[in-house]
């Protein structure tokens, strides 16, 4: 028995040994702030705490801009360089094992090892390797926050967030989930000269997105001023998650905006003379290739008549397990001449898609970031690095720009792309991007007014000038849908009547479901059930009848027929059939009688906005204009985690002088508790309020609460 003991003894331990991989200790100050030698600069934190950085140079400012965000959000700073080297699971456990697999999947660090010494130029390096020394520097001077192992940061980690973050925003994570779950009905194309009919195999829902953009002219808005509003539609914390900065610099750069954890310049945002909104689009940039796999050698698949060997890579993947001791996951990937390889239920499986291999993504941004009109704004989207979203563009001489952006493949002409592809064909391999000239655009349309709300690019304005589908080339896969948002928009717009301050404030907070909409399609499915056997929903539905289709905060029909239709109108939702809604129906109202006592609560009752100590009513829903994207809490209101976020409203008069309005969901501070901007913000928000932004360095020092230099001793402004 001691014998066995003693045997057990010693494979337990060499299981502990094998599994022992404690983290590399914090480097000491001295060694985390070296870099930040080289560069000054100087935050200056207004009343809202929001930061506007100086420095001598664009390095300086990213520098500075590090630092700052670094102060209200190390942590989740932290995570995203964790998640982009492919080592969250390091720290986080298994749960987080499925996003390094995709850091290795898509080649992150073999782009950034083959391309970020040749392809990066200079100028754009030392905007990475200034942001990088900012958080070391803010790392060396609060070391006790620094995760073990993971300082310190550098530039390649700047970079390498592009290339992993980007193709996420059209989607990518939701095609290669269908994959890797083998869900629903696929469809393989087939050869066009054969003139057969498809198969079908699986099909998966379209990604959640979001996000509203307008630009109005001065044609069109009664009093000739140029108004550009900036609306995106993000979570409201986390890696993806706004953060509101305004930078400076001797060499011209002056630009107020949002930045996610982890981004050196601004996103979207404005400057003096122009200003730009995102919002996520989604053509067809992904294509699936299904592969024959030798049946007597799984390392190979056939490719142009013959068997060929898949490239094939061992990886590993630490997830930690408890204290120091970590299992080490080994995975074995596979590529194939199309792509990244997928072995699923569905079969294997190769993808190709657009900004893989791309390296080039902060020298877009940065480019966009310096100019200061229509003609360099152009010149910096040609770099067409970015592989997807939607621009929209206003400037101080009144301009105004629609553009379906993209990094569109160059396929082959005749094939159905959108659906998955035979593996074999050579001719179907494609390894380069339409041109510039292809994207779809709209430049200063007759109406003086674009817009876009996540919908096709061929309603972008309400004049008779949008674009056309015939004008297309054939295989870019545009997108042909519309969202509720875009239907109402054109629903109170569309008479060409001018669209003043006043008319474009109330379109963006509007709160109405549209009449073509999926939710109008829903309520009146509901409405014309046959609910005469069941008395207390037959009252319910009669209730739901008298509804305006509105979300207003005040609204006592809202509760009941937004909580009804969220699991179709919220993002991701899945059209459902009539059964399911009446079940819907029929738990909605027995949620809100155990709830509230009542089916007829305030909306703005149910619907909150949280964070810290406030709790405020909110109106909106998913799908609206005022979009607000909540989930159930145990106390059975909704608790609103995305949608509306930063926002901006920038004006130029009709002499070209500028005024700009903003407003953050809860503050600059959004994980401190302690900070007084923890949540400052979130009042005025609730109410649909602004505050103004300051860019002249007299008025942001006139309501300045804090001023701090970093790095060097000389700071120029």
């Amino acid at each position: 028995m001691r014998i066995v003991l003693a045997l057990l003894g010693l494979i337990l331990a060499g299981i502990g040994i094998w599994l022992f991989d404690p983290l590399p200790r914090v480097p000491g100050a001295k060694e985390l702030s070296r870099g930040a030698e080289g560069y000054a600069a100087q935050i200056i934190r207004d009343d809202w705490g929001t930061p506007h950085i100086y420095g001598a140079r664009d390095a300086d400012t990213a520098f500075g801009l590090a630092y700052a965000h670094a102060e209200d959000d190390f942590e989740t700073i932290q995570q995203v360089i964790a998640a982009t080297r492919g080592k969250l699971a390091r720290y986080k456990g298994a749960g987080a094992a499925p996003t390094d697999y995709l850091i290795a999947l898509m080649g992150v660090w073999e782009t950034v090892d083959l391309r970020y010494a040749p392809d990066v130029p200079d100028d754009v390096k030392a905007i990475a390797e200034a942001y990088a020394a900012g958080l070391n520097l803010y790392a060396a001077d609060h070391r006790d926050e620094v995760w073990a192992g993971l300082a310190p940061f550098a530039a390649e980690d700047v970079i390498a967030g592009f290339i992993f973050k980007t193709p996420f925003f059209y989607g990518f994570d939701r095609e290669l989930l269908a994959l890797f779950e083998g869900e629903g009905p696929r469809e393989l194309a087939l050869d066009p000269a054969e003139g057969r009919e498809a198969f079908q195999m699986t099909d998966h829902p379209a990604p959640a997105r979001g996000s509203n953009a307008f630009a109005v002219a001065p044609r069109r808005s009664g009093d000739g001023a140029t108004r550009l509003l900036i609306n995106s539609h993000q979570p409201m914390t986390g890696p993806v998650a706004w953060y509101e900065a305004h930078l400076v610099s001797d060499e011209g750069l002056n630009m107020t905006g949002g930045v996610f954890p982890g981004t050196p310049v601004i996103l979207h945002g404005f400057n003096d003379h122009l200003g730009w909104a995102n919002t996520v689009n989604k053509p067809d940039l992904v294509d699936v290739y299904r592969l024959e796999v030798n049946p007597d050698d799984p390392g190979q698949y056939r490719f142009d008549g013959a068997w060929r060997d898949f490239e094939q890579e061992v990886v590993t993947i630490p997830v930690r397990l408890f204290g120091p001791f970590v299992y080490k996951a080994k995975r074995i990937l596979k590529e194939s001449v199309h792509g990244p390889v997928i072995e699923g239920p569905g079969g294997t499986f190769a993808i190709a898609y657009a900004g893989r291999g791309e390296i080039r993504q902060l020298e877009q941004y940065y480019r966009l970031n310096r100019a200061e009109n229509l003609r360099e704004f152009m010149s910096a989207m040609r770099i067409n690095a970015l592989p997807s979203i939607n621009y929209i563009y206003a400037d101080e001489r009144g301009n105004i720009v629609f553009i379906h952006n993209a990094q569109y493949p160059d396929r082959l002409a005749g094939w159905d792309w959108q659906k998955d592809l035979p593996g074999d064909r050579p001719e179907l391999v494609w390894s380069d991007y339409r041109p510039f000239e292809d994207i779809p655009r709209l430049v200063n349309p007759r109406s003086g007014f674009v817009f876009n709300a996540n919908n096709t690019p061929f309603t972008a304005t309400d004049g008779p000038d949008n674009l056309s589908p015939d004008d297309m080339p054939a295989g870019m896969g545009l997108q042909t849908e519309e969202t509720n948002r875009s239907l109402r928009i054109m629903e109170l717009t569309g008479n060409g009547e001018p669209i003043t301050r006043e008319r474009l404030l109330a379109i963006k907070f509007d709160k109405s479901y549209a009449e073509d909409s999926l939710a109008a399609e829903i309520i009146a499915d509901l409405l014309a059930a046959d609910w005469s056997g069941e008395p207390r929903m037959a009252e319910a539905a009669g209730f739901l009848a008298d509804w305006d289709m509105s979300a207003d905060v005040m609204s006592r029909h809202a509760a009941l027929g937004v909580l009804t239709m969220m699991p179709e109108t919220r993002p991701g939702g899945q059209v459902r059939t009539g059964e399911e809604r009446r079940a819907m129906f029929r738990a909605v109202v027995d949620h809100l009688h155990r709830t509230y006592g009542r089916i007829d609560p305030e909306w703005g009752e149910v619907n909150r906005l949280i964070h810290g100590e406030a709790d405020l009513p909110l109106g909106g829903a998913s799908g609206t204009l005022r979009s607000v994207h909540g989930e159930l809490m145990a106390d059975g209101r909704l608790r609103a985690i995305a949608g509306d976020t930063w926002i901006a409203l920038v004006e130029w008069d009709s002499r070209g002088r500028q005024t700009a309005s903003v407003i953050h969901q809860f503050g600059s501070a959004t994980l401190n508790e302690a900070s007084p901007h923890y949540a400052d913000q979130a009042p005025l928000f609730a109410e649909e309020g602004w505050r103004p932004a300051l860019r002249e360095l007299e008025e942001i020092e006139a309501v300045a609460t804090s001023r701090r230099q970093i790095g060097g001793s000389d700071v120029t402004r």
